[in-house]
């Protein structure tokens, strides 16, 4: 009787199993678990990052506004290096991103972000003393050393979500995840707005998203873990799902770093040209759309932070949507994963690009057409989400967090130089001529960085994505 019984038990096992792996093998698991808390706490750390990223756009206008119709008790600077402060932020921003991706890689992203959160928080609060104190050097400073602290932030959810995120679900739940950085756009753009114009003042808006990170950073050290296999409470069906469909293996060690098969393939550099000029047109955009609106435009501080959040609300609406059908488009066989990610970085890349080139031509007298060019511009770019960036994925699921970091590093140097250009070819912010510079060489790098991607780009796993060779670094 007891052999009977333990013979059933087995058969049960197997069948269990069997019905198990052809459900994977259909695209089908648990359509609501762990994962998906995590996809969550993951949503609202880049809500708040960018938040705190972005605010200060904003703030400068109130920071530097001399014909103030706000508190008249809260300070105001006369400071000519705006852009120069906007792009404080990127110095300290560019340094850790290689180092994070293989620490993210290699001992799990958990503690690392609540640290460096924890820390960007705290130089978050001391912006307006220093501003007080030590002027716009001062602010330079916090700045730089908030951007040290985020650069933890994108390499870490990239190997987060290479970890966490089955392939069918690839597109359209990285897509809802990084929709935590236009929705963070939007919330910082319109707040950041009203708190100035308000009584409180500029000073409480760094106060306001700063405190948000803290309670972040709360909540991912009680409910956030670095894989499936670290959480105490994911069911053994739901931790199946995730590791089988992405090939990983349990306790299984992290290959060595690839270092020089990584710096010597073609379609990684492909991909790092691409996303330096993704990056370009983007902070341009995102940093000198308060700007353009406010001296071209000429709107007000609260209709400024209103009409500026349109475009990246249109970039989280078009994140969402473009995931869902990149997802369709590949589970139902339409296209296969390389065309779905040119076609979607193509659209990406492209309307932005002729969007600013008509910008260009666009003044005071054109308010309603350049807003709708903006828009575009962003909104309709946030569609190559589902083409270059998640191809650091596609390329190697185990060494994602590390080539996410070294392409970020690079990028991220455009978006300390895309301030900076403006700051010398824009002399007389009111002059819609010079800003033409800007919008041209904006659309002209988007339509090359593209044609690279399109020519030189792939999205196979590469063979050193499991390398153990001698290049590599032993941990």
């Amino acid at each position: 009787m007891e052999k009977e019984v333990i013979s059933e038990r087995i058969a049960n096992a197997e069948e269990t199993k069997f019905l198990d792996s052809e459900r994977i093998k259909k695209g089908s698991g648990p359509r609501c678990g762990k994962r998906h808390e995590q996809m969550v706490i993951f949503f609202f750390l880049l809500l708040v990052s960018f938040s705190i990223k972005v605010s200060i756009n904003i703030a400068l206008v109130a920071m530097t506004e001399q014909t103030s119709t706000y508190n008249r008790t809260i300070p105001t600077y006369e400071w000519t290096d705006k852009n120069v402060i906007i792009s404080a932020f990127f110095w300290g921003y560019v340094l850790p991103q290689v180092g994070a991706g293989w620490l993210a890689t290699h001992y799990g992203p958990k503690w690392f972000l609540v640290g460096s959160m924890m820390a960007s928080s705290i130089a978050g609060f001391l912006i307006p003393m220093s501003a007080a104190y030590f002027g716009s050097k001062g602010v330079m400073i916090c700045r730089a050393l908030q951007g040290v602290c985020q650069g933890f932030v994108i390499p870490s959810v990239h190997m987060l979500l290479a970890r966490w995120v089955p392939k069918d679900e690839r597109s359209m739940v990285s897509s809802i995840v990084y929709a935590g950085t236009p929705c963070g756009t939007v919330f910082a753009l319109i707040v950041t707005g009203y708190i100035s114009a308000s009584s409180y003042g500029w000073p409480m808006s760094f106060y306001f998203f700063n405190g948000l990170s803290l309670i972040w950073v709360v909540w991912f050290s009680l409910c956030g873990y670095s894989s499936p296999g670290d959480h105490p409470t994911i069911s053994q069906e739901e931790k199946y799902y995730i590791e089988t469909s992405l090939g990983f293996v349990e306790n299984k060690k992290v290959s060595s770093t690839p270092w020089k098969r990584i710096l010597t393939s073609t379609p990684f550099w492909a991909l790092v040209l691409t996303q330096s000029g993704f990056t370009w047109g983007f902070w341009t955009l995102l940093s000198e759309i308060p700007l353009y609106m406010d001296k071209v435009m000429r709107f007000n501080l609260k209709s400024n932070s209103l009409l500026s959040s349109l475009p990246y609300l249109s970039h989280w609406l078009f994140m969402i949507l473009s995931g869902y059908i990149a997802d369709q488009l590949m589970s139902r066989k339409i296209f296969k994963v390389r065309t779905v990610r040119r076609l979607m970085n193509s659209v990406g890349f492209t309307a932005p690009a002729i969007a600013l080139f008509i910008l260009g031509d666009s003044g005071p007298e054109s308010a309603i057409k350049a807003l709708v060019l903006l828009v575009i511009a962003v909104g309709v770019s946030a569609i190559a989400s589902n083409g270059f960036f998640i191809n650091h994925m596609d390329l190697s699921p185990n060494h994602a967090g590390v080539i996410m970091g070294i392409s970020n590093f690079l990028a991220s140097l455009c978006a300390i130089a895309a301030p900076l250009f403006v700051q010398v070819f824009v002399t007389d912010e009111h002059n819609p001529n010079q800003w033409k510079i800007v919008f041209y060489s904006a659309s002209a790098i988007y339509i090359v960085s593209n044609f690279v991607f399109i020519c030189f780009g792939s999205t196979n796993v590469q063979p050193w994505n499991e390398d153990d060779s001698e290049d590599g670094e032993k941990v």
